[in-house]
């Protein structure tokens, strides 16, 4: 069977950096017009954009596919990778699952291949080839994550430290957390935080204006250094990620929070150097958990997923199977339909040619009879010829007839 002519081209976190990740990134309505530009280009098209990938899936494309991503996604020609056929299918299963991702496992994958799909279908830009190899992808990515532990435990330190807060108090809803810093990990651990369904976060940083460009993306309250005193007291959680070269917040600040106060106060210390002195979890009504504390969780959840790895790779193989065994399908099918259309034509020109030469004038009924009795002629031919379709090698043969035609 030949191999699907599927292409892949693009980069990921694996080829480059974050500053060239970040100028290949479309979304949006440029992303439509994009596909709606390579749907011309190729006979279909599906293009996955994330933070740390971009992958450009193609069929039949009319230039390389190379050509193409670098016209129409950035010329970084040195980051590029490209597959084709079965290991563009491959690597597209091991994106969904979650084995090609940065943190192994991570969830996010899954949605973002789904929205490809729907963002080339909204183009007009899918095919069967596409939309069977996505719609398997997921497939696989589901079987993944509900049949192995590749998605388990907390293998970041932010959704760490947020999964904890979530151990402790179970449902986020009804809870306030207050987040220091404004950098990469208080954005990270604020998604997380509010993936979990946080009622209220606060944000507090030593430069105003940044606490308020991150608190606004996420529907928080952006707070400066002075109000410390009172972000701590209306806090139930407490995330600290800030750059700074000393305690932010103090034993006897907390000491003074915690007075009168019956809920407790639990502090995530993620930052380095450290942003909470560590004699706050000494006090009565105070939880204090560190960067080493988390690390370890973290470590012991990357090998436990380390261990699924194998379990995961089955599960990618039988979906490209089951992927191929559609194709040879999807192939006996599309000869049979060119086979039905070469004998349609031959008897309409055979058919034509008497009518106009020696059976001129032929009655209807004549016609119609004579009709009948030459496609039961040709159709005793075609069966012949369509059943060849369904073996593999003369397929290859008919395929090279019929192509050229």
């Amino acid at each position: 069977m030949p191999e699907p002519p599927v292409h892949l081209v693009g980069l990921s976190h694996k080829t480059a950096p974050v500053g060239v990740r970040e100028c290949v990134a479309v979304s949006g309505a440029r992303l439509g017009l994009l596909l709606e530009a390579l749907r011309k280009e190729a006979g279909e098209a599906v293009l996955i954009s994330t933070c740390n990938r971009s992958e450009l899936y193609l069929v039949r494309p009319r230039k390389k596919p190379r050509a193409l991503y670098l016209e129409h996604l950035g010329h970084f020609p040195d980051h590029l990778y490209e597959h084709r056929g079965t290991a563009a299918l491959r690597h597209l299963f091991r994106v969904a699952s979650g084995l090609e991702s940065q943190v192994v496992g991570e969830a996010q994958i899954l949605g973002q291949v789904k929205e490809a799909l729907f963002a080339a279908r909204r183009a007009r830009a899918t095919g069967p080839l596409l939309e069977q190899a996505f719609q398997r992808a997921v497939y696989v990515g589901k079987r993944a994550r509900s049949e192995t532990a590749i998605g388990a435990g907390a293998v970041s330190v932010a959704y760490a430290a947020v999964d904890l807060a979530r151990s402790v108090f179970g449902d986020l809803a009804g809870h306030t957390a207050l987040v220091l810093g404004a950098g990469e990990m208080a954005e990270l651990v604020l998604t997380h935080l509010k993936d979990l369904g946080i009622a209220r976060v606060l944000v507090l940083n030593r430069t105003r204006a940044r606490a308020e460009a991150l608190a606004s993306r996420f529907g928080g309250e952006a707070c400066g250094m002075e109000d410390l005193p009172r972000a701590l007291a209306q806090a139930d959680i407490v995330i600290a990620s800030a750059a700074a070269p000393h305690p932010i917040v103090r034993v006897d600040r907390v000491r003074e929070v915690l007075k009168g106060r019956k809920k407790p106060l639990f502090l995530i210390d993620i930052a380095l150097p450290r942003n909470v002195e560590p004699e706050v979890g000494r006090l009565a009504g105070a939880y204090l958990y560190d960067l080493d504390a988390l690390e370890t969780v973290v470590e012991k959840n990357l090998a436990a997923r380390a261990a699924e790895l194998p379990r995961v790779e089955r599960i990618v193989e039988e979906g490209l199977a089951d992927y191929l065994e559609w194709y040879a399908g999807h192939l006996a099918r599309d000869r049979i339909r060119r086979i039905e259309a070469e004998f349609e034509a031959l008897l309409e020109a055979e058919i034509g040619a008497l009518l106009r030469g020696k059976l001129a004038g032929l009655d209807p009924d004549a016609e119609r009879a004579l009709r009948r009795r030459v496609r039961r002629v040709l159709g005793r031919a075609a069966h012949a010829l369509i059943q060849l379709a369904k073996d593999e090698v003369a397929a290859e043969r008919l395929d090279r007839v019929l192509l050229t035609r």
